[in-house]
């Protein structure tokens, strides 16, 4: 744990994982140094449309999806300001309905076009300028950690589903390559920023079931079944959840320099993470309370 609160920087690939090769070396450089796994996800609902897949997942690693299904009650914004002790944060999009939910839950809103003085509103401009740019709304710049900053907490929503999949994944390796060479250079920044890659599947079919499955899968008539152990992931407090994808979870890798655990994942992909990554699995939408922790705006959820 650092002896400073650190403040976090969530880089999120919408439904990018199926597109990474082995020319994206900075996700994979990324995975080789931080501690790797899976955020799993409740099942999709029949006939979603791609629109509402895009909330509705990025609402899980918001811990917002209650909000999503309107049960809740109450005001969410206040809510979630009291859960995370005022942590401000902020998310970077161009999608509309990601705007739109997010404002209602107390999220500080920008576009592409509000950091980035380009004609094209997007993640264009060249990946050192991004990066400076995305830092200084986090308090660094320069080298140097400020003692107060916009925000404790950024995440980026890059992609939307598999549309431009292989040009959006090339723009967020060059972006995390360029975050991660700042942090090497400066370490005031490497030992406050907290660095997290979260990169989901967009639409599944059982078609991905045998390749990206978590699950340990016994058949619900066997004599066995009483004697598996269920994984943390399938339970919520004393319950197991009634909701849970076994297979095409987002894949996630973190770092933060004498912080993070180091895992044995050598590569950014499914396979290295099932095989050796430390993270292991947990449900998605436990994903903010575990960066809030780093950033001393939570406590260590089950604990």
């Amino acid at each position: 744990m650092a002896d400073k609160p650190s403040r976090g920087l969530v880089v999120y690939g919408d439904g990018l994982g199926r597109f990474i090769n082995e020319s994206h070396t900075h996700l994979h450089s990324l995975a080789s140094r931080g501690c790797c796994g899976f955020l799993s996800l409740p099942n999709s609902p029949p006939s979603e449309s791609e629109a509402a897949r895009i909330v509705r997942e990025f609402a899980e690693i918001l811990d917002a999806s209650e909000a999503y299904h309107n049960t809740c009650g109450g005001d969410t914004a206040e809510i979630r300001r009291q859960k995370f002790m005022g942590m401000r944060s902020a998310i970077i999009t161009n999608n509309s309905s990601l705007e739109n939910f997010g404002g209602k839950l107390g999220f500080t809103m920008l576009q592409w076009s509000d950091i980035i003085d380009n004609s094209h509103p997007n993640v264009e401009s060249p990946p050192d300028v991004v990066a400076s740019e995305l830092l200084k709304l986090l308090g660094f710049q320069q080298g140097k950690t400020s003692e107060t900053s916009a925000f404790d907490l950024v995440f980026i929503h890059i992609g939307e589903g598999d549309q431009n999949g292989q040009k959006d994944t090339g723009k967020l390796n060059g972006l995390v390559g360029q975050i991660m060479h700042i942090e090497e250079q400066e370490p005031e920044i490497s030992s406050r920023l907290h660095l997290s890659l979260v990169m989901s599947y967009g639409p599944v079919s059982d078609v991905d079931v045998p390749n990206y499955s978590v699950g340990c899968k016994v058949e619900s008539n066997s004599n066995l079944s009483l004697l598996i152990p269920r994984q943390s992931y399938t339970v919520k407090g004393r319950n197991l959840r009634d909701n849970v994808r076994h297979y095409c979870p987002m894949l996630i890798a973190q770092w933060q320099n004498a912080v993070t655990r180091k895992d044995t994942a050598e590569t950014f992909s499914f396979e290295d993470f099932k095989e050796h990554g430390g993270f292991l699995t947990i449900p998605a939408d436990k994903f903010l309370d575990e960066i809030a922790f780093k950033l001393w705006k939570a406590p260590k959820y089950g604990a």
